[in-house]
């Protein structure tokens, strides 16, 4: 087999910050495997290996090993820092949404469900939505006990 594509080499300091990483407080197990791979792969030691040491499939192995290589230390981190997401709904949308749910449900049916929200509200012409999920729906309604019914 060829050589690897991301190779892992720290500098002391990377060393110094990830040992210290480790062995101090209280972290996330995922960083803590992810920390200890990055030093066990410095040490020059095989996916098959790390990955039996650390206790983590080798697929994480060399999925870290990348992430290292193309983010640095933040590597350890399972989610980009530069994550951004678009808010799907405003206050006026959310308003509707809250007095939609508090309102009686369709004919036919017992209650709102999320999927039926979300429908009716891509369906008003107040709000400009060409879709919106049933999980957004369900996250805005978990803000406001007024609607812990549904």
């Amino acid at each position: 087999m060829g050589s690897k594509k991301y190779v892992v080499e720290l500098s002391e300091e990377d060393r110094n910050t990830l040992e210290w990483f480790i062995s101090t407080g209280e972290r996330k197990a995922e960083d803590n495997t992810r920390a200890r791979i990055l030093l066990k792969a410095d040490d020059g030691l095989t996916d098959a290996a790390i990955s039996e040491h650390v206790g983590c499939h080798p697929k994480t192995v060399s999925n870290t090993r990348k992430a290292y290589v193309e983010r640095g230390l933040a590597a350890i981190h399972r989610r980009k820092p530069d994550r951004e997401y678009e808010v799907k709904m405003d206050g006026h949308a959310e308003a509707h949404l809250i007095r939609l749910a508090c309102s009686e449900p369709p004919e036919g049916h017992a209650r709102w469900t999320l999927h039926l929200l979300a429908d009716e509200l891509v369906t008003l012409d107040e709000i400009d939505f060409e879709s919106i999920s049933h999980e957004t729906v369900r996250q805005r309604l978990k803000k406001h006990p007024e609607t812990a019914s549904l």
